[in-house]
């Protein structure tokens, strides 16, 4: 297994915490990993993320709400997965 960085490993934590359905900021992300600066570096973590069924990198978006990529099928999957988290019943 990949060794990676305490802030990485704080970052994905951090994230596992953002409820299903709500969004979060990288820089909300980086303050809860304990480095309120890096919100590009929370960016890489999440872009380092190979288990995305166990951290919800999909919740974390831009300050202004904008998307930013999602390596797990691209911005069209992330917005998809947002949208079936904040409307369960509209899977289709």
């Amino acid at each position: 297994m990949e060794e990676v960085s305490a802030f990485y490993g704080a970052a994905w934590e951090a994230c596992r915490t953002i409820p299903p359905g709500e969004t979060r900021s990288y820089k909300w992300l980086a303050n809860a990993a304990g480095s309120p600066r890096a919100a590009r570096a929370a960016g890489q973590a999440m872009a380092k993320n190979r288990l995305v069924l166990v951290v919800p990198c999909h919740r974390v978006i831009g300050s202004g709400g904008n998307l930013h990529g999602y390596g797990a099928g691209g911005l069209d999957v992330k917005t998809r997965l947002l949208e079936m988290e904040r409307d369960p019943a509209r899977t289709h």
